[in-house]
């Protein structure tokens, strides 16, 4: 197995290869920090009692995330907190789960207005045009893909417990340890199967169809010729 790091340097891809190291580390620690966020709005101090209120990765990701992210390229974070301490109860849960992803959505928008925004009165025709749009498009279609994978209904995911929330029956079925395995289980399957490729591919796809008809509509170039051209 090559070095995915080696693989996109050796292959020139310098620029893609920065924006995946940015914006996984950026968008990972904003995502946690919004589960801590919603939780001091529902009454949990936990994130702010043990540190975690920070703008530093390492804290949120861990040394063995970053191992991992540094050799395969895939990252994760944790955000403690203490549901039993949330204002609204079953809601809370739902609202401090579903903050991380909805920061990931609101990143997502960012990066793809800005893009088109860019693609349209930027200076066409040079290297720092091409290289701030692959930036631009790599932090989009990647906020797009951690918001639907954060939202699948498989522990340790925060789709679990936005259902948990919903849901008493789920919250009983969640809180079984065979299912907790399973989860952690089914989601090594999908990350590292084509099933992980085509939610790739799907999550790319979307924003991507998007772009390219504004930029049509625009009078843009074409996203696909600029960062794969």
């Amino acid at each position: 197995m090559s070095w995915w790091v080696h693989d996109l340097f050796q292959a020139g891809r310098v620029t893609e290869l920065i924006s995946w190291i940015f914006w996984v580390i950026f968008s990972i620690t904003l995502h946690e920090l919004a589960h801590g966020w919603a939780a001091i709005w529902q009454g949990d101090d936990t994130p702010r009692r043990l540190g975690r209120m920070t703008a530093n990765p390492l804290v949120h990701m861990g040394p063995t995330s970053l191992i991992v992210f540094a050799i395969i390229g895939i990252a994760w974070g944790m955000m403690p907190v203490d549901p039993s301490r949330f204002r609204n109860g079953r809601r809370g849960r739902v609202y401090v789960s579903g903050a991380g992803p909805a920061m990931n959505v609101a990143l997502a928008l960012a990066c793809l207005v800005l893009l088109v925004i860019w693609m349209a009165v930027g200076p066409q025709g040079n290297e720092f045009y091409r290289n701030l749009t692959i930036f631009l498009w790599t932090g989009g279609w990647l906020n797009v893909l951690l918001a639907c994978l954060n939202m699948l209904p498989i522990p340790p995911l925060d789709g679990s417990s936005v259902l948990s929330g919903l849901s008493f029956k789920a919250w009983r079925f969640y809180q079984q340890p065979n299912v907790q395995q399973y989860g952690f289980i089914a989601l090594v399957v999908i990350l590292i199967t084509p099933i992980g490729d085509a939610m790739f591919g799907i999550c790319a796809s979307i924003p991507f169809a998007g772009v390219e008809m504004v930029n049509a509509l625009l009078g843009s170039p074409s996203l696909c010729d600029v960062v794969y051209g």
